[in-house]
């Protein structure tokens, strides 16, 4: 079944400031300014040394211990500002860290950019690239999922029955498919925005980076939610964070842009723009005439775009793509 994974189009955003509190993977201990080691004493009374491992880490930034309740209690005022700070900087870690492409499990090219060029077959939950499925047609002469080799489903009702079948395993991509049905009112599916958003908060708990993507865009453009620009931004970092989902990483620029924050923007669209988004390259080649990016930088982010547009190129591809675009006239 052919289905596009961001089936909500975004538009201009407004942007909101939403600090997405993030699990930090490894913390480097600090001394203060007494030379105590905060991993190894009580950051507010200085005992505990000889029993560190009895000692509770600061749950937020999880940079400090205390010996006691109490003293994390007294300690606060002192270590708020410190522990607020710390937490940017994991968030930012884990925000503009580049994350290497999801591939198609066929051909293990890194996948198209364009989500229409690309299918979540029903009968096992993998995202196929459409040239590796339009060489299995040819090769076989019939429709069969590259990937499980089951033949595509007959009828609506059996589309729907292989779905649940993914729901019920918790493949999270089976949720993004119903979701996708609900939204667009297809496959027999009454329109209902509503519980589609909620099919992608699931799908997106499961580890779908694109539910995720679509939640956002649907609180970014009120789609059976209202307008709620903050919680658009946690979804599109979501969605960035656990999969690199590229359009949301360019929505986020948008977001950083237009408050304000210009190099936050432009460091969003070089990563999305190097990983083959052509309207993030647009927007940074733009950043580089009014002097917002270093020619070095736009030169590095032009020369990775081209290489990952290599990547992700195949012959069966690009027969696919033409076949797409001339279904639609």
């Amino acid at each position: 079944m052919l289905l596009s994974t961001d089936f909500y189009n975004t538009k201009s955003v407004q942007a909101q400031i939403y600090t997405l509190p993030l699990t930090p993977h490894s913390i480097y201990c600090n001394k203060d300014a007494v030379g105590i080691d905060m991993l190894l004493s009580c950051a507010n009374c200085g005992k505990g040394e000889e029993n560190s491992n009895k000692l509770k880490k600061c749950s937020a930034c999880l940079s400090v211990k205390y010996c006691s309740a109490a003293c994390q209690k007294a300690h606060r005022p002192q270590h708020k500002m410190a522990c607020k700070k710390r937490l940017a900087e994991l968030h930012d870690e884990q925000l503009f860290k580049e994350i290497e492409p999801e591939e198609c499990p066929i051909c293990m090219l890194p996948m198209p950019v364009r989500g229409d060029y690309s299918t979540i077959e029903s009968c096992c939950g993998k995202t196929i690239c459409n040239g590796c499925i339009l060489a299995m047609m040819e090769s076989e002469g019939k429709d069969l999922c590259p990937f499980c080799r089951t033949p595509n489903a007959s009828s609506e009702e059996e589309e729907i029955k292989r779905i649940h079948k993914l729901m019920d395993k918790g493949i999270a991509e089976g949720f993004l498919l119903l979701a996708g049905m609900y939204a667009l009112g297809t496959t027999g599916m009454s329109q209902d925005q509503q519980k589609a958003n909620e099919l992608c908060l699931r799908g997106g708990e499961l580890g779908c980076a694109g539910a995720y993507y679509n939640l956002g865009n649907a609180y970014h453009d009120g789609r059976g939610v209202a307008i709620d620009k903050k919680k658009a931004k946690h979804y599109w970092e979501l969605a960035t964070t656990m999969g690199g989902h590229i359009k949301a990483r360019h929505s986020l620029g948008f977001m950083e842009f237009d408050d304000g924050n210009v190099n936050r923007a432009m460091k969003h669209w070089k990563i999305s723009a190097r990983a083959g988004l052509k309207d993030s390259l647009d927007l940074v080649k733009h950043g580089f005439m009014k002097g917002l990016v270093s020619k070095d930088e736009y030169a590095n982010t032009l020369r990775a775009y081209y290489d990952r547009q290599k990547e992700m190129k195949s012959d069966m591809r690009d027969k696919a793509a033409k076949l797409s675009e001339r279904c639609k006239r």
